[in-house]
């Protein structure tokens, strides 16, 4: 129990006393029964008062089909890859390499290539992707490139990679990608 001095008193009070002196109220003492009878009507009431709650209906079993994650060496494009189609001047030749292609570099190596915008002149932007090449992790670029003829040449990549992709006849893309001094090949198709 704290005791107080009051400034014009000589006599020590508790906390309690002094309150009720300067405040000018007659409360019952802390440890009456009637103070503790009014804490256990509220409590009661408290409870009486809560809503009902129903119990929550048990959990569903997960479905039988479970995608598996992606594995850690696949090639990831950013999932806000937005392609923006080609405008009317963009010559058809050109136009044909919009869009997200993949495909697999030596037929073990992953790709993928989204090839956001097209211009009338064959400049393109694009973002590419690459799992694990060699000894190198997987990774993710934008850049830009130019369309030649029927073959697209981007410009070199972040990991100092450089790579082509050439137009064939049955609508997919013949990848060349060279990174310290080893030349990888694949087909890469629209996706």
């Amino acid at each position: 129990m704290r005791y107080i001095k009051l400034p014009k008193q000589r006599k020590a009070y508790c906390f309690y006393c002094a309150f009720r002196k300067v405040v000018g109220l007659r409360l019952a003492p802390p440890n009456s029964p009637s103070i503790m009878f009014g804490f256990v009507a509220f409590a009661l009431a408290a409870c009486q008062s809560a809503p009902e709650t129903t119990p929550p209906p048990p959990p569903q079993p997960a479905p039988a089909v479970v995608a598996a994650p992606a594995s850690p060496d696949l090639a990831v494009l950013d999932q806000t890859v937005a392609i923006t189609p080609p405008g009317k001047g963009v010559p058809a030749r050109y136009a044909a390499f919009s869009g997200i292609w993949a495909g697999r570099l030596d037929g073990m190596y992953e790709g993928k290539l989204a090839v956001l915008t097209v211009s009338s002149g064959g400049q393109v932007t694009v973002s590419y992707a690459w799992g694990d090449v060699a000894d190198y992790k997987p990774g993710v670029a934008d850049g830009a490139g130019r369309i030649v003829g029927n073959t697209l040449k981007l410009g070199r990549l972040p990991n100092g990679a450089d790579a082509t992709f050439t137009m064939q006849p049955d609508g997919t893309l013949a990848a060349t990608y060279a990174l310290a001094g080893q030349t990888y090949s694949g087909s890469f198709a629209r996706q």
